[in-house]
């Protein structure tokens, strides 16, 4: 754990091996290995319950494992618990301010634990909460609320932001601009390790994602990576204008098989699926109609590797 690379740089931002976790006889995270690569949006995916939070809280030193042992850039969070403060910036699930504490002086506040702090009016400004430094927290909006968080997460110009079911309960217009704000971190060199239960979210900000489900990880990869294992792959439906020989496009290397759906055929399979099916149809003097494109998702592959839905509210209740 922890090794140097040749280039005498930590070979990972963060490593965890084995690690465990329970709350008197329930099992939050079970014995979960993973690593996190310098420079990259490393999503932590699943269910409420699934020990996403713990893992994270484990990571950071807001809760000592039971079992395993965790490095970020080369500290152990229980032993270098302050060095770590000053590299990793985080945003939890649940963060309580002050109702009535102005935005500024919260940010003064949280900037004074920091040798070197970031420049507070630039990080306002860049978070779009110039016009909110005299306001009070209670008067903010949710997506305001959030974008402080943000804020007070990267104060100490941390080398590591994680950020915690960051977009929970914001309407659609806050969450897409809370997925702006990430991708401007992350333009920055911030590693980030964001904690969500949004497939779309994770499809769209995260270069690798782990699976959680019942405090273990069912798979990690990036989000093509884990869609492609759930085996749905990238399918076309259609409406052909005449009858044809199935053995037309399933002797194509790019389709894995073909159904028929009343009027409509569905063709399932990978690579360059939609230009092989569509020119060959062509060829044959038979026009696609009514075409639908699709192709599998991380919800898909979540319900491939564990038997249900991500958002299943049977799950044994874990943090």
């Amino acid at each position: 754990m922890g090794a140097r690379s040749q280039r005498g740089e930590w070979a990972y931002a963060i490593e965890v091996a084995h690690l465990r976790k329970s709350y008197g006889d329930t099992v939050a995270v079970d014995d979960i290995s993973f690593s996190v690569t310098d420079g990259e949006i490393f999503g932590i995916l699943g269910p409420n319950g699934a020990g996403k939070t713990t893992t994270v809280e484990c990571i950071v030193g807001l809760r000592v494992p039971d079992a395993g042992k965790i490095s970020v850039m080369g500290l152990d969070p229980q032993i270098d618990r302050e060095l770590l403060h000053t590299i990793v910036g985080v945003q939890l699930q649940a963060s309580a301010l002050p109702a009535k504490l102005r935005v500024g002086e919260i940010l003064d506040l949280y900037r004074s634990f920091y040798r070197d702090p970031a420049d507070v009016e630039e990080l306002i400004d860049v978070l779009g909460l110039a016009d909110k430094r005299n306001d009070y927290y209670r008067s903010l909006s949710g997506g305001q609320k959030q974008r402080l968080s943000i804020a007070l997460a990267l104060v100490g110009r941390p080398k590591i932001a994680v950020l915690d079911e960051l977009t929970t309960g914001l309407d659609p217009q806050a969450r897409r601009d809370t997925w702006g704000l990430i991708e401007e971190i992350h333009e920055r060199g911030v590693t980030i390790v964001l904690v969500t239960h949004y497939m779309d979210e994770a499809e769209r900000l995260c270069d690798r994602v782990a699976l959680f489900d019942r405090g273990r990880i069912a798979a990690i990869g990036s989000p093509r990576e884990l869609a492609e294992q759930a085996g749905g792959g990238k399918h076309v439906r259609f409406v052909p204008s005449a009858p044809f020989d199935d053995r037309l496009l399933s002797e194509l290397p790019e389709v894995r098989s073909i159904e028929h759906q009343g009027d409509h055929v569905l063709v399932t399979g990978s690579g360059e699926l939609v230009n092989a099916v569509i020119l060959t149809l062509t060829a044959a003097g038979v026009t696609a109609h009514d075409v639908q494109l699709g192709s599998a998702t991380l919800e898909d592959a979540f319900v491939r590797l564990t038997g249900r839905h991500l958002h299943d509210e049977d799950q044994v209740v874990q943090r």
